[in-house]
C-alpha cells in the first residue's frame, strides 16, 4: 500500500507541471486571441467626402467632426446637415469596416429626406482612430449615446437647434448591437434599421476569431471568449449581456430587421431578436437578402441601389410619422 501511495504521489508530481503549463498556455492563448481581435485591421477609406463631393453636390457638404465620448475619449465622424427641425440618423458600420462604408447610404438618405446624417468611426476603426481598440459593442453602445448628445448640440447659423426630437439609427453587426443598446437608454431613438444582428458581444468576437483564425475556429472562438474576462477587466467596456434581454427595454419603436445569405451566422440571431421586443407591432423582418448590408461593398450597383432604397423608405416613412 505504501508503495502504491508513493507511486501515485510521483505520478501527480510528474503530471502537475504539465497541467499548470497547459492551463497557463490556454489562458495566454485566450488573451492573445482577444488582444489581436480587439485591434481591427485598418485600411484606407473606400471613399472620402472630398472625392465623393466631385460626383455629388450634396456629398460635398459633408464635414469632418469630432466630439467627446461620455468616458472622456474622443470620437469622430462625418456629418451631413439637413433641414432645421428635421430628424437625424446615425449610421453605424460593422466590425472591420469604417465610416466610408456608409457614406454613400448617408448621402442618399439626406438627398431624399433632408434629415441630418452622422456617420461615426466606431472604436478602433478607420484611419488612425483616436481610440485604438474595440470592445465589440460594449463601450460602442455608450459612444452612440454620446453621438446623440453631439447631434442635439448642433445649431443652425441662426443659432437655432438643428436636429428635431426624433432620431433613427442604422447598424450592421456590431453597429446593430450598439444601436439596440443605445435605443434601450434613449427613448428619442424612434426607428431602428438593424442588419445582421449578433446575439451579444461574444457572438461578434466569435465571428471575428473564426475569420481571422480559421483553424479549429469553433474551439478558438470559445477560448477567446474566456479571454475577455481578464482582458477587459483591465481595459473595461466589454458587455456579455444577451441582446435579447436589452431589446425588452426597447418599447414603442419602429424596427426593421435585415439579414442575408452572405452572413448566415447572423440570419438566425436576427430572426430570433424579433421576438425579444415587447411588442411585435411596427417590426418588419427580411432575413433572406442577397446580399445584406454585411457585404454590400461587394454587391452589384443594382443590388446596392435596391438595398439602400429599402433603408431610405423605412426611415422616410417612420421618422416622418
Amino acid at each position: 500500500m505504501a508503495r502504491l501511495k508513493r507511486l501515485i504521489r510521483s505520478f501527480y508530481r510528474l503530471l502537475l507541471p504539465v497541467v499548470v503549463l497547459f492551463v497557463v498556455g490556454l489562458m495566454t492563448a485566450s488573451v492573445w486571441f482577444v488582444h489581436e481581435s480587439s485591434n481591427p485591421p485598418r485600411t484606407a477609406y473606400l471613399v472620402t467626402p472630398e472625392k465623393y463631393g466631385l460626383l455629388s453636390t450634396r456629398g460635398a457638404k459633408v464635414t469632418d467632426e469630432s466630439w467627446d465620448n461620455r468616458d472622456g475619449t474622443r470620437a469622430r465622424g462625418w456629418l451631413l446637415r439637413g433641414a432645421p427641425g428635421k430628424p437625424a440618423i446615425v449610421l453605424l458600420h460593422r466590425y472591420g469596416a469604417d465610416r466610408s462604408h456608409v457614406l454613400d447610404l448617408g448621402v442618399k438618405i439626406n438627398e431624399v429626406t433632408d434629415f441630418t446624417i452622422l456617420m461615426p468611426d466606431m472604436r478602433g476603426h478607420g484611419e488612425n482612430p483616436p481610440v485604438k481598440m474595440t470592445s465589440f459593442g460594449g463601450s460602442e453602445s455608450e459612444d452612440v449615446l454620446s453621438s446623440l448628445d453631439f447631434l442635439r448640440s448642433l445649431k443652425t447659423e441662426e443659432r437655432e437647434i438643428l436636429v428635431g426630437k426624433s432620431i433613427g439609427v442604422y447598424g450592421v453587426e456590431m453597429g446593430a448591437l450598439a444601436a439596440v443598446s443605445a435605443a434601450a437608454k434613449d427613448e428619442n431613438v424612434r426607428a431602428l434599421a438593424l442588419d445582421s444582428t449578433p446575439l451579444n458581444s461574444d457572438d461578434v468576437l466569435a465571428s471575428v476569431v473564426v475569420r481571422r483564425f480559421p483553424f479549429a475556429g469553433s474551439v478558438t472562438s470559445q477560448i477567446a471568449r474566456f479571454g475577455t474576462y481578464p482582458y477587459y477587466t483591465y481595459h473595461g467596456g466589454y458587455n456579455h449581456e444577451p441582446l435579447c434581454g436589452v431589446a425588452t427595454n426597447v418599447k414603442n419603436r419602429r424596427v426593421m430587421l435585415l439579414a442575408g445569405v452572405d452572413a448566415p451566422r447572423f440570419q438566425d440571431s436576427t430572426l430570433k431578436l424579433q421576438n425579444c421586443f415587447p411588442s411585435q407591432e411596427g417590426i418588419e423582418t427580411n432575413t433572406n437578402l442577397a446580399p445584406s448590408g454585411y457585404s454590400l461593398t461587394n454587391a452589384s450597383l443594382e443590388q446596392s441601389e435596391g438595398y439602400d432604397q429599402r433603408v431610405i423608405d423605412f426611415f422616410k416613412r417612420t421618422l416622418n410619422e
